[in-house]
Parts: C-alpha cells; sequence; structure tokens
C-alpha cells in the first residue's frame, strides 16, 4: 500500500512539473545605458505554487545551458523581489550600462523561462556621427586616389623598361659591308681605263 501511495505521488509530481509552463514579461527591452533599472517577472501557469526562482544570463539567446551564468543579488546592481507565493520572481537591474546586454533567463522548478533579451546602447552624438561619416568618406577617397597612383606608377615603370628594351636591341641604320675597300681610279674612270692597267707592260697588239 505505501508503494502504491508512492507512486502516485511521483505520478502527481510528474504531472505538475509537466504541465508547469513558465512565462517571462516583457520579453524585450531596448534602452540606453543610464536608465535607473528595468524589472522583469517570472510568472508560472501555477499562481498557487510556492516556489523559488533562480535567474541567469547569457549572451545569445541559443546558448548552451551550460554558458549561463547565475545572478545574485547584488546591491546597486541587480534586485530580487518575491511576487506573491513565488520567491524571487522580479529580477530588478538598476543603472543600466552597455554591459549589461544579453538574454536573462528564469528557472523555477528545474523549468526554464523562455528569456527576456535586453539591448542597451549608448546615446549617438549628431556632430560625432557626421564627424565620423565625414572621417569614412574622406579615407574612401585617400584609398582611390593610392589605387590610382599605384596603378600609374605600375604602368609608366612598364614602359619605361619596354622603351630601355627597344634602345638594346636597336639595329644599326645602314650596314656597310664593303667599308674601307678603296680602288684607286688612277685619274680616270673606272671601266674605261681596265684595259690600260689589264696590258702587260712592253707587250705589244697583235695587230701592231
Amino acid at each position: 500500500m505505501r508503494w502504491l501511495l508512492a507512486g502516485y505521488c511521483g505520478l502527481a509530481l510528474i504531472n505538475i512539473s509537466v504541465a508547469l509552463q513558465i512565462s517571462q514579461k516583457p520579453r524585450f527591452y531596448g534602452v540606453m545605458t543610464g536608465r535607473p533599472y528595468v524589472m522583469i517577472f517570472c510568472t508560472s501557469s501555477k499562481q498557487q505554487l510556492a516556489a523559488g526562482v533562480k535567474w541567469y544570463k547569457v549572451n545569445e539567446h541559443d546558448e548552451d545551458e551550460e554558458k549561463r551564468i547565475r545572478i545574485n543579488a547584488q546591491r546597486g546592481k541587480f534586485e530580487l523581489h518575491d511576487k506573491n507565493l513565488t520567491k524571487d520572481g522580479v529580477l530588478q537591474i538598476n543603472d543600466l550600462r552597455a554591459t549589461d546586454t544579453g538574454v536573462y533567463f528564469c528557472k523555477m522548478n528545474d523549468t526554464w523561462g523562455p528569456g527576456t533579451e535586453v539591448q542597451v546602447a549608448r546615446p549617438i552624438l549628431r556632430d560625432k556621427a557626421l564627424y565620423r561619416t565625414n572621417m569614412k568618406d574622406g579615407l574612401i577617397v585617400l584609398q582611390g586616389l593610392l589605387l590610382a597612383a599605384c596603378i600609374a606608377a605600375a604602368l609608366l615603370r612598364k614602359r619605361g623598361m619596354g622603351e630601355k628594351n627597344d634602345s638594346i636591341y636597336e639595329e644599326p641604320e645602314t650596314d656597310h659591308i664593303y667599308e674601307g675597300l678603296a680602288i684607286e681610279t688612277c685619274g680616270g674612270g673606272l671601266y674605261e681605263e681596265l684595259s690600260v692597267y689589264a696590258q702587260p707592260e712592253g707587250a705589244e697588239a697583235p695587230w701592231e
């Protein structure tokens, strides 16, 4: 009989834990730095269930549960408040900074809440934004000029090397194969005086 009662009790606890649904409100906060505080509420579908809540923080919503960091009450930063029968059912984050950005989960009776994302951004100053925009545009223009200068220098260098190679292998203007071979004409025409030089000294012509 005792084992039967224990079994019924175990089944009842299992049904309670399965049926228990955790919700968090709100699901998202988008605030600027310096805001005094934000509050996240963790509630269950069993309003009359006395339970304790634990709070955790993680950088991204889809990170593993092992990476979730437990949040404890910290004076001036984190405050935990009770809500009805639920102990520490409210998380209050004070003096928000950019480092407070993340996803906050509550855990009640080993059941995780859906999470609340908190985004903390620094205020944007118009003058600084315009200055950064102008600086960015100036850097883009400077990069374009440097790229054009590098391309022009490469083309000029290639052209200079081509002209240098052409000057090294330049052919001579005139090919004087017989330069230096001078023929003495002895004061007469070259072809008119060949017969004079062809006759031996003292030889007479056959008809003489």
